[in-house]
């Protein structure tokens, strides 16, 4: 069966949706790695997370950093944890205390006032995400969100916000991995001159 209708247009949304990053998003994208690199500078961690696709883009992003971004840049691992990889904190905090508490209760417990929280979330309404913001803000801690949409509940409640301008939830999440992506490469161009 041929499939070049779906591929073709599938495609040519994506392209479309990221071109629109580039006017709206720049500044807030370059904010962003402003803020991340001051918390390294500053021995602080990045903590990410997210719901389901967004939750393996958080893991992702937490990779890179601890790793490496780009094949050949050799340097110091950056402290950077995905909040939503540990499986007995997400079944026991959500047998015990409720879904909604799981990024909440863990910025609590790890969180200090030099890390950043970074949140995915492509509707801005996501509870646990939204609750995890307040307590980050209660430390003192940087927030910065990757949206989707019209940024839903979260919108305004960061230091920084990045709305993918688009409703297809395939769409936000493409472009969340390519800002993550972008985040990576500044954090390694401006902590160790790497390109």
């Amino acid at each position: 069966m041929e499939h070049s209708t779906i591929i073709q247009s599938q495609i040519e949304e994506s392209i479309r949706v990221k071109e629109q990053l580039l006017p709206s998003l720049l500044p807030n994208i370059s904010a962003a790695g402003n803020v991340l690199v001051d918390s390294l500078r500053n021995d602080g961690t990045l903590f990410f997370c997210g719901n389901g696709g967004s939750s393996c883009d958080a893991s992702h992003i937490a990779a890179e950093l601890v790793v490496r971004y780009k094949s050949g840049n050799e340097r110091k691992a950056i402290p950077a944890i995905a909040l939503n990889s540990d499986q007995a904190v997400l079944t026991a905090c959500s047998n015990d205390y409720g879904y909604e508490f799981l990024f909440q209760r863990q910025v609590q417990a790890f969180g200090k006032q030099k890390d950043v929280f970074v949140g995915l979330t492509t509707s801005g309404n996501s509870q646990n995400i939204i609750l995890a913001v307040e307590e980050a803000k209660k430390i003192g801690m940087k927030v910065v969100l990757l949206l989707g949409g019209d940024g839903g509940k979260l919108k305004g409640k960061a230091d920084v916000e990045m709305i993918v301008p688009s409703k297809v939830t395939a769409r936000i999440q493409e472009s969340h991995i390519l800002i993550g992506h972008i985040l990576c490469s500044i954090i390694e161009k401006e902590l160790f001159g790497l390109d």
